[in-house]
């Protein structure tokens, strides 16, 4: 059935009623174990003294929150202002320029933040990545780009490079790995670009603009070598209208969540909680499941802000950075699961679209999956929890399609078609629910730990069985619905359906032919425009 398949307005309302009051329920519960915890000795290290105003200790858990907005935000702000000055300048005086400005000026950041040393082996690498992807062979550059990005992940390679970078502060590891990491995937992305390129090729200059812009350097996203030649080399910078306008209530609506979470952090300790399992134990059901349910919200959350920020930057260069990632809230498809929108796109353009052609195929898909997730494994760094959580996403990926397949022939595809649309919505939520709680495990199993994961299973699945199970499940299912119907508006929105062809202006009416011509012409559906779930 189609996605524009709608249900009774009460019943919306109903599941919308229902999935306010589980949150409020699960978040009372969540606070009141912060709140008798809070000072608990396996607390001493993550949860500190907070705001005066609110007179409670906050949560200091994520180091990359507190790098970005309390520790080292000060340089942060500095550097990213002084690109977006810098370019501002160019943009006015010289716009053919600004491609070689953003290069010189994020080529300098780099080299004041890390040495000279650390230059010269990204420069290293781009030289390495470039030369081969001057015989346009694509399994060459694709192995040698992989070859060169496992050297960051095992000895004795990683303490060879680490030596390269000159002095001793607590974010060395973090732009070490991190500008190396992107800096490989990026130069993957220019070789296999230029293998595609039939007349002459791409200059290494391309490739020095492409991987020193500053705003991307580090942290990324990483945005697609064919995209960011074509954005960054454009002349013509007038901005639609309001495009500033959009751009300034975007940094607006960063500063206020950052604000937000910094609050909650006073009241709800998600992040510290999960790490004392004799705590965890004895939580309530609901106190688990709302911990396993708001650590992945927080985790979207924190990527959602720290990408926004840097594609406000981006935009304000002109350029159409990724979108954040899709909010794990409205994710019951392992098909849209990821957290990280480039990188989602990098893997989906070069393995997983290449090798699994229109994903009709069981055989093309689970090489296509395979080979993906093998490239994540080394991105993320092989260890054992990394591995389940590949596993259990790659196998979850081809068993929807394994599912689709098998529904789609008789006679289940003539029962769904004997029903109702709206029968046909609340059954297949009913089967996006138990997908939804198997993307929640997974993802929490390589957010926080095996332990916790093995812990909110149990307890969901086991312990609380039936109980537990079917509340859980019950409102999980009203979840499922709020986010289809948002999921049918939107579909109205962009696809509206066809509106009546009009009576042609000559035609006679006479009362012998308004009573046998019919009252309207009934819309005919476009096949091509059903869109399937």
């Amino acid at each position: 059935m189609g996605i524009k398949a709608a249900l009774p307005k009460y019943e919306i309302y109903f599941y919308n009623t229902v999935l306010c009051l589980a949150m409020f329920w699960a978040t009372s519960w969540i606070f009141e174990v912060s709140s008798s915890n809070a000072n608990r000795k396996t607390f001493k290290t993550s949860v500190k003294p907070g705001w005066y105003y609110f007179g409670r200790k906050m949560e200091t858990a994520d180091f990359e929150w507190l790098m970005w907005f309390s520790t080292f935000r000060d340089h942060i702000i500095f550097a990213l202002s002084g690109h977006v000055l810098f370019a501002k300048i160019c943009s006015m005086l010289a716009p053919q320029y600004r491609s070689l400005v953003y290069m010189v000026y994020g080529l300098l950041a780099v080299w004041t933040s890390m040495g000279w040393t650390y230059v010269t082996l990204i420069l290293s690498h781009c030289i390495l990545l470039y030369s081969i992807s001057l015989v346009k062979i694509r399994w060459l550059c694709f192995v040698t780009g992989l070859c060169t990005l496992a050297t960051f992940k095992c000895e004795p390679f990683i303490s060879w490079q680490a030596g390269f970078v000159e002095g001793d502060f607590e974010l060395r590891p973090v732009f070490f790995y991190g500008g190396c990491g992107f800096t490989i995937m990026r130069c993957m992305s220019f070789a296999l670009e230029n293998c595609e390129r039939k007349d002459g090729n791409y200059n290494i200059l391309e490739l020095l603009k492409y991987n020193f812009y500053l705003p991307f350097f580090y942290f990324g996203p990483i945005m697609t070598f064919d995209k960011f030649y074509v954005q960054v080399n454009r002349c013509d910078l007038t901005r639609k209208e309001r495009e500033m306008w959009n751009i300034n209530l975007q940094g607006v609506i960063h500063l206020i969540v950052i604000i937000v979470v910094d609050i909650l952090f006073h009241f709800m300790y998600i992040l510290t909680i999960p790490t004392d399992l004799k705590l965890m134990k004895h939580l309530s059901d609901w106190a688990l499941v709302g911990l396993a349910y708001f650590n992945l919200v927080y985790d979207w959350v924190k990527a959602a802000v720290m990408f926004g920020v840097i594609n406000t930057v981006s935009r304000l260069d002109h350029l159409d950075p990724p979108k954040p990632p899709k909010c794990i809230t409205m994710l019951y498809v392992f098909a849209e699961t990821h957290f990280d929108r480039g990188i989602n796109d990098w893997l989906c353009k070069y393995v997983y679209n290449y090798l699994g052609g229109k994903h009709e195929n069981m055989v093309e898909e689970l090489v296509a999956t395979l080979c993906t997730f093998g490239i994540t494994i080394l991105w993320l760094g092989p260890c054992q929890v990394v591995l389940i959580w590949a596993f259990l996403n790659c196998f979850g990926l081809n068993f929807e399609l394994w599912t689709a397949k098998f529904f789609s022939v008789e006679p289940f595809s003539s029962f769904e078609m004997a029903m109702s649309e709206a029968m046909s919505r609340r059954i297949r939520a009913i089967f996006n629910t138990f997908n939804f709680w198997s993307i929640v495990l997974y993802n929490v199993l390589a957010l926080n730990s095996l332990d916790f994961a093995k812990l909110v299973a149990k307890r969901l699945l086991l312990k609380g069985f039936p109980i537990t199970t079917i509340l859980v499940m019950f409102v999980t299912y009203c979840l499922i619905q709020v986010i289809k119907e948002q999921e049918r508006r939107q579909a109205l929105i962009d696809n509206p359906d066809p509106l009546p062809p009009a009576p042609p202006p000559n035609a006679a009416i006479s009362p012998t032919t308004s009573a046998t011509a019919p009252t309207g012409a009934q819309p005919v559906a476009d096949p091509s425009k059903e869109k399937a779930e």
